[in-house]
């Protein structure tokens, strides 16, 4: 996938982004784990969504949050990643001034951004979000949350429990006028280790299912 430079808050942003080749396709923005434990757009869930994505006709944005990898900048513990989340969705907007719609995604702190930026940006229509650690950061603005989505979450995570997120979940679905959806994966860990695959299911049944089982594009460098 073609590599792109974009600025950010704090300077220069490194992503990967699909460019979908149908006029007016829907824009995602991928957003990655914590950058103090290792996360980076590489990581495994953050690539299998990203493609699952682009598969689907989605122009989709994968990027390295501010100081990881090639971006500039310093960790800013959640505010100035919100700020980087916001400019790769002008970025990308800019890039497909007449997408149609928009989606977000993240895992585990990226899915804490995400759901912050759905709060801000009318125009996300759907999320994915994948072991959001409710019990780690506050989830409380999604008061009530403007969009229907996935959470998924592992039931033997022990870094973000299951139990900590379902009342969080438990109380979005009562609102009117949106759906909420929660997978549980049997077997799987914060990490989905070992567990990717069935991980990613839930999530293709998901998108299939919100977007009308449109037919899979294929992506021939499914390498980087």
């Amino acid at each position: 996938m073609p590599e792109v430079i974009f600025t950010g808050p704090a300077g220069r942003l490194e992503g990967r982004f699909h460019q979908s080749a149908q006029r007016g396709a829907p824009i995602a923005i991928v957003l990655h784990p914590h950058p103090q434990f290792g996360g980076t757009m590489n990581n495994q869930i953050v690539y299998h969504l990203y493609y699952a994505f682009a598969e689907r006709g989605f122009s989709v944005l994968r990027f390295n949050f501010r100081g990881v990898g090639r971006s500039q900048g310093a960790f800013d513990h959640g505010a100035g990643e919100l700020s980087d989340a916001a400019a790769a969705l002008d970025w990308a907007q800019a890039v497909n001034p007449e997408a149609r719609a928009c989606w977000i995604a993240g895992v585990s702190f990226g899915s804490w951004i995400g759901m912050q930026l759905l709060m801000r940006r009318p125009e996300i229509e759907g999320f994915v979000s994948v072991a959001p650690p409710a019990n780690r950061f506050d989830f409380s603005f999604l008061a009530p949350c403007p969009s229907s989505g996935l959470f998924i979450h592992g039931d033997i995570d022990r870094v973000a429990p299951l139990k900590e997120v379902t009342g969080l979940i438990e109380k979005l679905k009562t609102q009117k006028g949106i759906v909420i959806e929660h997978a549980v994966v049997q077997g799987a860990n914060h990490f989905f280790e070992n567990r990717i695959e069935p991980l990613i299911a839930h999530v293709d049944s998901y998108l299939d299912k919100r977007l009308g089982n449109p037919p899979r594009i294929a992506i021939p460098a499914r390498g980087d």
